[in-house]
């Protein structure tokens, strides 16, 4: 098997122009004075332009998927908890006990969760779990590669499988979730390497570790950042060396997700790492993002900048799963509703501006407005 990236580049569009400026124009109509919205204003106008149609239909089928993987450099002692934790928590998000599962009943998201590198196998488990397992555990980063560059590859197609499976099952917005003991170190790894800032600026502190673990956790991080630093420019080796096959099936998801045209929601710096990673092979991706919110892992701000992501909230959150980009849903969904359902001042019979307005000292024609509302619905 091999990836071909120059595809994603080539099939990656920006979300479409003509509904953003259609969305901005209806925003001068609406019951409230220019801007009054905020931010909720820029991210109505957003979605718009992601579904190609203004106003902007309801996100009903939000979808999590959560990428499970274990991490051989969990052996250096770089976490609070022990590896098998992520066979565990496999179970208990099928159970629904999670804290992603309970977000995500709150915002009236659905959650799958697959199995691409748990180091157990985990009985019981519905076959869409494992369909896409690549191996038992990836390798410690520290000191071998993560994968092969098969294994990257075959991990790397299975993420965007899934996206397409998602997304022909009728999802309208997609989170990537992760889980996996050790994971924060190869995040940090491939952030590092990205961002050229050395180890000690992106390694955080993951699932509250001490001092002490923290230091080897640096140090593993520096050591997997020189295994990695001759791959750097090609995408998949970057995977195998210094990632994971979790890592590899995230960035294949969120590659295809725009290709599909799908808007999604990123979380913290696991799916940074991977969206950092994605923006590398078509920079065009990023514009079918939101950053759900801001995690503590000092990683994550090198994400933001790059991606030039302002994040939709900042609750000091650190737990990975999907959990922060499910917090920040209903945000996107109100920018929606506010969008489509609000009146116009002409609906509502409320007294408008004059024709003639000044709005951030550019004129705004009301024959404008409405030129561009009348293109987007050519």
């Amino acid at each position: 098997m091999s990836v071909d990236l120059q595809r994603f580049r080539d099939d990656i569009t920006r979300p479409d122009d003509k509904f953003l400026k259609a969305a901005e124009a209806r925003q001068l109509l609406l019951t409230k004075p220019t801007g009054a919205l905020g931010r909720l204003e820029q991210l109505s106008t957003w979605i718009a332009a992601t579904q190609g149609q203004c106003p902007p239909r309801s996100l009903d089928r939000a979808r999590v998927v959560i990428f499970a993987g274990d991490h051989g450099v969990a052996a250096s002692g770089v976490s609070a908890y022990p590896p098998e934790v992520t066979a565990q928590m496999v179970l208990n998000f099928l159970a629904g006990g999670a804290a992603v599962n309970a977000l995500a009943r709150t915002a009236g998201a659905t959650v799958r969760v697959v199995d691409m590198s748990v180091a157990s196998d985990i009985p019981g488990v519905p076959d869409e779990v494992t369909k896409y397992k690549v191996r038992r555990g990836s390798g410690n980063i520290a000191v071998e590669d993560a994968l092969t560059r098969e294994e990257a590859e075959q991990a790397f197609a299975a993420g965007v499988a899934i996206a397409d499976e998602e997304v022909d099952a009728g999802a309208d917005l997609l989170i990537p979730g992760d889980m996996g003991i050790g994971n924060t170190t190869p995040a940090a790894a491939l952030i590092g390497l990205l961002a050229s800032r050395d180890a000690a600026a992106v390694t955080g502190r993951g699932t509250g570790i001490d001092d002490d673990v923290w230091m080897r956790k640096a140090a593993a991080v520096r050591d997997a950042m020189r295994r990695g630093r001759s791959v750097r420019a090609d995408q998949i080796a970057l995977l195998a060396t210094v990632g994971g096959a979790d890592f590899a099936a995230m960035t294949g998801f969120l590659l295809q997700a725009a290709v599909r045209k799908t808007p999604v929601i990123l979380d913290g710096v696991v799916s940074g790492a991977c969206a950092m990673l994605a923006h590398r092979v078509a920079y065009r991706c990023a514009k079918w993002w939101q950053a759900g919110h801001r995690s503590v892992e000092p990683a994550h701000e090198y994400v933001l900048a790059r991606l030039q992501l302002e994040p939709l909230l900042d609750y000091q959150l650190r737990l990975g799963e999907g959990t922060g980009a499910l917090l920040a849903l209903p945000i996107v969904r109100a920018a929606q509703a506010t969008l489509t359902e609000m009146a116009t001042f002409d609906e509502a019979g409320v007294s408008d501006r004059p024709k003639d307005i000044v709005v951030d000292q550019v004129v705004v024609e009301d024959v404008a407005v409405e030129d561009a509302l009348d293109e987007a619905s050519e």
